[in-house]
């Protein structure tokens, strides 16, 4: 018999999940607009229009904005793996810390190291070093994602490790192992191209906002609007459906190692071969059963053994307490496939209206695409929920409990520091978005010029690594 969750704990993950919430969508922000920027740069060198120019000098402002609040997000968790989950530091820290200080070396060094002349130094080094900087930071925020997905995959399916039974560590036997173990290639994929997506659809909605405006004033959008927004349609056409196809791979993977995370985002609870798809429904954890469930019948095998005659596990197989909260991932898992569905209808709709000479005319696929620019983040999030929420109860799946790697914690001092993280949160963050916002709110123009923060240091000063959250402990609800 399951007993009732610690509040305390569930405060604590609920905390960590708000902060890695936020501070997430700051780095994939960072790594999609940062190698847009090396395309734009790339172009212009390469074919000396002006306007690839002005779109790198327009975008690499929201990038400072972009990187800065990545940073700043990025601090507090570092914190929180000492005090509210100082056990699990000391367990798997010899893995994951490990992991992490790999990160620092490269990544972090690469991109403090050219971030300054990327940001200032246009005009005061020569071409092909500043675009050499600009790919750094770009190889560098790369980096940094791979090192973090090495490590919370690691996580997800754990390998090429010992458990020293005198203190219960974690300790490394085989590095090779450790790195590539079975669902970082998959996860690694699908998290690049998510940040790829998800920046295409914010450049894409930044071009039609002007679009529109422009139509509304009886003019024509300039020129680096049209050529950002073609690029964008393009990333779009051609990202989704590989998304797609990636995500049907790291399905099969999550099948095959974490079964009973699949038959959770299905709500599935007997094993059954030829299984429906569920549609729609409301899992219900007491009665093990999926309440007003809108079957599509065999769909269920097919697409997650791609056999008809597939058999899909259910939750009844193992046991109540090593169950994930089957409600919250089976709505994210759709919410996130509903977008991602969406995008891809997008893509191809841009390809329609290219042929036809109607992408930069039609106000309807315009106002399509702009109430589509949170889309790749709100997915982005979906999926990391699906994901992290999936692996509950564990922090190391199947081998260390997220109730056995908790600080010892009251509940008061919990409610606290949420409250005040909650408070600060928004005020940073929401500052931070609305001069973003401002930012792209004006057109870029044709001889578009520089504007960067007011010093290097300014950036550099604070910059401890904008990369992505660490190994996520205690995510969810």
């Amino acid at each position: 018999m399951q007993t009732a969750p610690d509040p305390a704990l569930l405060l604590a993950r609920f905390q960590f999940a708000f902060t890695v919430g936020v501070h997430i969508v700051f780095p994939a922000f960072s790594i999609g607009l940062a190698a847009y920027l090396a395309v734009l740069e790339g172009a212009w060198l390469r074919t000396g229009r002006q306007v690839f120019l002005d779109l790198y000098r327009y975008w690499i402002k929201a990038f400072s904005i972009v990187f800065s609040m990545g940073v700043v997000s990025g601090l507090v968790m570092s914190y929180e793996f000492g005090t509210n989950w100082s056990v699990f530091s000391r367990k798997a820290g010899p893995i994951t810390g490990v992991l992490l200080s790999y990160e620092v070396m490269t990544a972090f060094f690469l991109e403090a190291g050219f971030l300054g002349v990327m940001l200032f130094g246009m005009n005061k080094v020569g071409r092909g070093l500043h675009f050499a900087a600009t790919c750094c930071v770009s190889v560098g925020t790369l980096i940094s994602m791979t090192w973090i997905l090495a490590s919370n995959s690691w996580m997800q399916t754990p390998r090429g490790y010992t458990i020293d039974p005198a203190t219960g560590r974690f300790m490394p036997d085989d590095w090779l192992a450790i790195i590539f173990n079975p669902s970082f290639p998959f996860r690694l994929v699908h998290m690049g191209l998510a940040a790829f997506l998800s920046v295409a659809f914010v450049v894409g909605a930044t071009g039609a906002w002007h679009m529109l405006k422009a139509r509304r004033a009886g003019a024509i959008a300039s020129e680096p609007v049209r050529v950002m927004f073609s690029m964008a349609m393009w990333m779009a056409a051609i990202v989704a459906p590989l998304q797609v196809l990636a995500g049907d791979a790291h399905g099969l993977n999550t099948l095959k190692y974490q079964p009973v995370k699949i038959a959770a985002m299905e709500g599935d609870w007997d094993t059954e071969g030829r299984a429906p798809e569920i549609l729609f429904g409301i899992p219900n954890m007491r009665t093990e059963r999926t309440d007003y469930a809108i079957r599509l019948p065999l769909a269920g095998s097919l697409i997650l053994t791609h056999s008809l005659d597939g058999k899909v596990p259910g939750m009844k197989d193992f046991p109540r307490d090593q169950r994930p909260p089957s409600p919250v991932i089976f709505f994210s898992f759709r919410i996130m496939v509903g977008l991602a569905m969406l995008m891809v209808l997008v893509g191809f709709w841009s390809l329609w209206l290219r042929r036809t000479s109607a992408l930069f005319t039609s106000p309807v696929f315009h106002r399509v695409v702009l109430c589509m620019a949170p889309a790749g983040f709100i997915a982005l999030l979906c999926g990391w929920v699906t994901t992290e929420v999936g692996r509950q109860p564990w922090t190391v799946y199947g081998l260390l409990r997220t109730s056995d790697s908790v600080s010892p914690i009251v509940l008061s001092s919990m409610a606290v520091t949420m409250a005040a993280f909650v408070v600060v949160y928004v005020i940073v963050f929401g500052s931070g978005l609305g001069i973003l916002l401002r930012l792209l709110g004006r057109a870029p123009v044709e001889g578009e010029q520089g504007a960067s923060p007011a010093h290097p240091a300014d950036v550099l000063a604070t910059h401890t690594h904008p990369g992505i959250a660490g190994p996520i402990p205690g995510e969810g609800a």
